[in-house]
C-alpha cells in the first residue's frame, strides 16, 4: 500500500491551473468534437459529474479500475482485462479513458454490469468526486498516465492504484526530472509499478517510483483476430502482386511516402501501396493528399467483401478495428510514428501476424522491442522513407527472404508472451493485500 500523499506547495499550485484551465478543457473538447463527435459525449463526466447519480454505488468497493487513455492502451487494456475475466470470473469493470478512440475501442470490451466512464479532469473536485462515487478495489493505469490529484487522492482513500505495463522513455524521463516537485511525490504514491523492461525500470526508479517487478509487454500477448487473418489469406490470393502497409502513419509521414512513390514509378508496378493513418480523424486528410499527389486512390470503407480491381491505385485503410486484416494482407510493413521523430507506433501486432517490419530511425518509444526485433532478424532498421521504401521493395521481391523473416515475426512475439498473467496475477495480489480486514 502507498503512504498517504500529502498536500504540498507544488501540488497546491499544480491545483489552482488545473481549475483555472476547466474553460480551456471544455472548449478544447467543442472543438475536438466537431472532427471526432465522440468528443461531445458524456463531458459533464470529465467534471465529476456522473448519470444516474447512484451510478456504480451498489458495486462500491468490487470495481476494477482501469484507465487505458486512447486506442493503443486500450488494446493493451483489452489483452490485461480478459486476463483479469479468467482469474476473477464476478469482477465489474470499470473501464475510463481520456480519448474519443479509446472510448470507442473499450466500448468492445464491456460485458453486463462493466461501466465505462471519462477519466475525470485532474482537478481536486472532479477526482474526489470520482473517487467518492466509485470506490474500486483497485485501480490499473495503463503505461504512462500519471496524474497528481487522483494518483494522490487514491492512496489516501486506501485505494491501491497501480501503474502497469509502465514505460518511460528518456525525453520523459528528462520532463519528469524537471518536475520533480510534483512528478516524484506522484510516482512515490503509486502502489505497484510494473515496467515493460529492465531500462523502463530504471528510469522509473530515477524519478521516484517504487518499482515492483519487471514483467514484460502486454502486447507480446495480442491474438491476432482469426477471422480477419482467414478474410487476408482469401484476398491475398486473388493479388498478383505483393502488398507494403504503411501502418500507423502520422503526419507528415504520408508525404514522404508519396514524395518517393512519385519519384519511383517502378515502385508501384512492384507493390500495392496500402496507408493505414494512426488517427482516424485524419482519414479524409490523408485522402487528399494521395489525391493531390496524382494516385488513384480506392478507401477500404468502399470495398465491401471485395477488393477493389483497380490497377496502380494507392490503398487507404480508413476503418477502426481492422489491423489484423491489413496486416494479414500485406507482405511487409513500414511502421508509423518511425520515420519522422514521434518515436514510433507499436510493431508488435504486426509481427504477431508474421508481417516483417521495416522501421525507421525514430523508435523511441518502443526502443527494446525494436532492437530486439531487428537483432532477432524480424525487422529493418532504415536510415529514411527513401531507404524503406527501397528495403521494403527489395524485401517483397526476395521470396527466400521475405519467408524466413515471417517465420521469425511469428517466433519472436511467441518467445516473449506472458506479461498478460503476470500482470494479472500481480493485480489479483494487490487486491487481496489491501482488502478489508
Amino acid at each position: 500500500m502507498a503512504k498517504p500523499a500529502p498536500m504540498t506547495f507544488a501540488r497546491a499550485l499544480y491545483s489552482a491551473l488545473a481549475w483555472a484551465a476547466q474553460p480551456l478543457l471544455r472548449r478544447k473538447l467543442r472543438r475536438r468534437a466537431v472532427a471526432e463527435p465522440g468528443y461531445a459525449v458524456a463531458v459533464p463526466e470529465r467534471f465529476g459529474h456522473y448519470t444516474p447519480a447512484d451510478l456504480g454505488r451498489d458495486g462500491q468497493g468490487q470495481w476494477v479500475w482501469i484507465h487505458s487513455v486512447s486506442l493503443g492502451e486500450t488494446r493493451a487494456a483489452a489483452i490485461l482485462i480478459k486476463a483479469l475475466r479468467e482469474r476473477l470470473p464476478q469482477m465489474r469493470l470499470l473501464l475510463t479513458h481520456s480519448t474519443a478512440t479509446g472510448r470507442e475501442e473499450g466500448a468492445k470490451l464491456l460485458q453486463k454490469g462493466d461501466v465505462q466512464v471519462w477519466l475525470p479532469w485532474d482537478s481536486l473536485r472532479a477526482t474526489r468526486s470520482f473517487i467518492a462515487q466509485f470506490r474500486p478495489a483497485v485501480g490499473v493505469l495503463m503505461e504512462t498516465e500519471i496524474w497528481p490529484n487522483l494518483i494522490a487522492g487514491c492512496a489516501n482513500a486506501g485505494i491501491p492504484l497501480a501503474l502497469a505495463n509502465a514505460r518511460l522513455n528518456e525525453k520523459s524521463e528528462a520532463g519528469a526530472l524537471k518536475m520533480g516537485p510534483i512528478s516524484r511525490p506522484t510516482y512515490a504514491a503509486l502502489a505497484a509499478v510494473w515496467a515493460q523492461t529492465e531500462d523502463d525500470a530504471k528510469r522509473l526508479r530515477n524519478v521516484g517510483a517504487q518499482v515492483s517487478a519487471v514483467l514484460g509487454n502486454l502486447k507480446f500477448d495480442v491474438q491476432p483476430d482469426e477471422v480477419q487473418l482467414a478474410r487476408a489469406a482469401n484476398w491475398r490470393k486473388a493479388l498478383a502482386k505483393p502488398v507494403i502497409l504503411f501502418a500507423s502513419s502520422r503526419e507528415g509521414e504520408e508525404a514522404l511516402l508519396l514524395q518517393q512513390l512519385q519519384q519511383n514509378p517502378a515502385a508501384l508496378q512492384a507493390a500495392q501501396w496500402l496507408i493505414v493513418p494512426r488517427h482516424p480523424q485524419r482519414f479524409d486528410e490523408v485522402a487528399q493528399l494521395i489525391s493531390d499527389a496524382g494516385f488513384a486512390l480506392s478507401r477500404r470503407s468502399q470495398w465491401g467483401d471485395i477488393l477493389p480491381a483497380d490497377a496502380h491505385t494507392i490503398w487507404l485503410g480508413d476503418s477502426l478495428g481492422e489491423m489484423p486484416l491489413y496486416y494479414g494482407l500485406a507482405s511487409v510493413a513500414l511502421m508509423g510514428g518511425s520515420f519522422e521523430p514521434l518515436g514510433g507506433q507499436n510493431l508488435i501486432e504486426s509481427l504477431a501476424c508474421g508481417t516483417p517490419v521495416v522501421l525507421g530511425p525514430h523508435t523511441f518509444n518502443f526502443s527494446q522491442a525494436s532492437e530486439m526485433a531487428v537483432q532477432a532478424g524480424a525487422a529493418l532498421r532504415s536510415a529514411d522513407m527513401a531507404a524503406g521504401v527501397e528495403d521494403a521493395l527489395a524485401l517483397v521481391a526476395d521470396a527466400q527472404q521475405l519467408q524466413t523473416m515471417q517465420g521469425k515475426a511469428r517466433s519472436f512475439t511467441q518467445q516473449h508472451r506472458g506479461a498478460a498473467g503476470a500482470t494479472a496475477d500481480a493485480i489479483v495480489q494487490l487486491m487481496k493485500l489491501n482488502a478489508p480486514k
